[in-house]
């Protein structure tokens, strides 16, 4: 099996072929010129000496002299006074060794230009890049829009990344971004299997791939090859068509997103939850988001221009919801096309035909950014008031979009960044979503309400924590418990025999959500964030309450502002703070000043925090509503 360390060693012997096979002629007539200057410089009499005998320059002299006149204009005459024959000599070996060095200089300018060797010595450089990367990444094939939103949320997020395109103005783009860390990017073909290895598949610290290039079948071909070469990895795939997504799921470990289908459940959710389609969307950073009064679409007719890939599944969302929809298709011979549609290109006849007057809604939903703008031109022309969805097919065109101040703009390559960025990043945001979609309208507009309370208008982070095992063990030692059956193992399940503790005792050692929520500079108050979703094994809360026990591993999604969600890393990261945020005690971080701090004043100072701590659960829990749990791995 190829190697990372076998790709370099390839790389290498690539570049020295190409220098030594670009270089051979020039060192060849060097060193001829050389050695035909030096002997003749030894063999050529000198000035005589005291007897009269003509005097030869030995060969090191010859070497030092021509060393020194190849390379520059000379520094005169050594060891002696040079004959006419020598000067002579030396004339004719400073302008043959002048050609030599100007004919090698040319050689090398020639080699640098050479695209083969840019090619070779980029890979080189790349490998080595790589090589560096400590931090765990993913490796992003594509660098078109959707690629480059997924390289700049990924490396904000502490991950790293490297690029891999076949487009050569596509990674000059990437050199002249500014990220936070080096993003190596390779100018190749992400099918071959080399290219999967020198961006780093093999690494341990390479944590998954991502196809998101245009091309059906390199996605699905990237998506074999990293199967074959290393299964531990995660792969997710970009794909729009219903074959290949079929064939792709059937393969263990990969993940096939199809933004249109994303698209479209969205859409639903626009039309019948808008309130919760106004969270996601807040949630995912969507500017004018207002989650007090999000927008609403007007009921009636619709019209879907466009029976691509992405009017098929909007137009099905539309049917499943029972929306009256009118589709306008130029495809005559669409068979998948509804009935009753309307054939020709989108323009004021057909928009006419559709009743384009009387219709709430408007969705252009065609591969030109330039034609969905001409539709929705024309169908403002008929009724100024309709509500219009406009897809947007290219980053490049966001100004043209906005200036034409759409209701919803539809960009497929934001979609699926986002969703592969919370897939990656916020994995149990899923649960919050679908929990949301299931509750009562009441309870979503109080978390909306929440969540704007606490927040505010900041930009909403999201992030989450695990619970580390050594906050439980401190806990034990600062409550002055010496029972080791009041500690709690085995990722916070109970053992056979912590289970014969009392509920009250386990619990009253365990940290709740309001203590690791508090503010350091007030621990009276909170900080501002909201917790989402606690995961405990296979067990999913969502909406979790404050007095909820934590334990070991336990996962918690928080939402909040990046104040909070540093104050909160910070906690985590430091015993002492945890200590203070439960008694209130700062205590001093000397070892010495530590230990006669607990000798005076820990013995049984916070254990009647324990003792009254469960019955302050028990009242609280009287007064707060039930939380929502699931199990079965959300």
């Amino acid at each position: 099996m190829i190697t990372s360390h076998d790709v370099w060693s390839s790389d290498l012997e690539r570049v020295s072929a190409i220098v030594l096979r670009s270089m051979r002629r020039p060192l060849l007539f060097m060193i001829a010129v050389f050695a035909i200057t030096i002997f003749g410089m030894v063999l050529t009499p000198g000035l005589p000496d005291a007897q009269g005998q003509p005097t030869y320059m030995s060969f090191f002299h010859a070497v030092y002299f021509l060393g020194y006149t190849a390379t520059t204009t000379g520094f005169g005459e050594l060891p002696g006074e040079f004959s006419d024959a020598q000067r002579l000599w030396a004339l004719f070996s400073l302008f043959m060794s002048v050609v030599a060095w100007v004919y090698a200089i040319g050689s090398i300018i020639g080699l640098l230009q050479n695209p083969h060797f840019k090619a070779v010595v980029q890979k080189r450089r790349f490998s080595i890049s790589v090589g560096r990367i400590q931090e765990p990444f993913f490796i992003i094939c594509g660098f078109g829009d959707t690629g480059s939103l997924l390289t700049r949320g990924l490396v904000d997020a502490g991950y790293g990344a490297t690029v891999i395109d076949r487009d050569d103005n596509r990674i000059q783009a990437l050199s002249l971004r500014e990220y936070p860390v080096t993003v190596p990017g390779l100018l190749a073909d992400a099918g071959i299997p080399r290219s999967l290895i020198t961006a780093g598949l093999e690494q341990s610290n390479c944590k998954g791939v991502i196809a998101v290039t245009n091309d059906e079948g390199l996605n699905r071909k990237i998506v074999i090859m990293t199967h074959l070469i290393n299964p531990d990895v995660q792969v997710i795939c970009r794909s729009t068509s219903e074959i290949e997504e079929e064939f792709l799921q059937t393969l263990s470990g990969v993940t096939v997103i199809n933004p249109f289908e994303i698209f479209a459940n969205q859409l639903s959710m626009f039309l019948y939850r808008p309130s919760l389609y106004a969270i996601s969307e807040w949630l995912a950073g969507a500017p004018g988001i207002d989650l007090v009064e999000p927008m609403r679409p007007p009921q009636g007719t619709w019209i879907v221009c466009g029976f691509g890939r992405m009017g098929r599944h909007l137009e099905r969302a539309l049917r499943k919801r029972e929306v009256p929809t009118v589709v306008i298709d130029p495809d005559p011979e669409n068979k998948r096309a509804p009935e009753g549609r309307i054939v020709g290109h989108s323009n004021a006849r057909t928009l006419h035909a559709a009743g384009v007057e009387h219709a709430a809604g408007i969705i252009t939903a065609t591969n030109s950014d330039s034609n969905n703008l001409g539709i929705l031109l024309n169908a403002r022309m008929l009724n100024p008031k309709i509500f219009s969805i406009v897809r947007q097919n290219r980053h490049d065109d966001e100004a043209a979009v906005q200036a034409a101040s759409v209701d919803l703009i539809m960009q497929p390559s934001l979609v699926f960044a986002r969703k592969i960025l919370f897939m990656l990043l916020s994995p149990l945001l899923h649960s919050f979503l679908d929990h949301m979609h299931d509750v009562r309208v009441k309870l979503l507009v109080d978390t909306l309400h929440r969540l704007r309370e606490v927040i505010g208008h900041e930009h909403p982070e999201l992030w989450t924590i695990t619970i580390p095992d050594g906050m439980v063990f401190e806990e034990s030692v600062l409550f002055g418990s010496h029972d080791s059956s009041l500690k709690t193992r085995n990722g916070g399940q109970p053992t056979d025999h912590e289970q014969s503790s009392s509920p009250s005792e386990t619990e009253g050692l365990c940290w709740t959500l309001d203590d690791i929520m508090r503010n350091p500079s007030d621990r009276d108050t909170s900080i501002a964030c909201v917790p989402l979703v606690l995961r405990r094994w296979q067990q999913t809360i969502v909406m979790p309450q404050g007095i909820k026990t934590l334990r070991p591993g336990d996962q918690i999604l928080f939402c909040g502002t990046v104040r909070a969600r540093y104050t909160l890393n910070a906690v985590l990261r430091d015993p002492l703070m945890w200590k203070y945020l439960v008694t209130g005690i700062d205590e001093p971080h000397g070892f010495l000043l530590r230990w006669l701090f607990h000798k005076r004043f820990f013995g049984g100072m916070v254990w009647s925090r324990t003792v009254g701590n469960s019955a302050k659960e028990q009242s609280i829990k009287a007064k707060t509503p039930v939380e929502s749990i699931t199990t079965g791995g959300a």
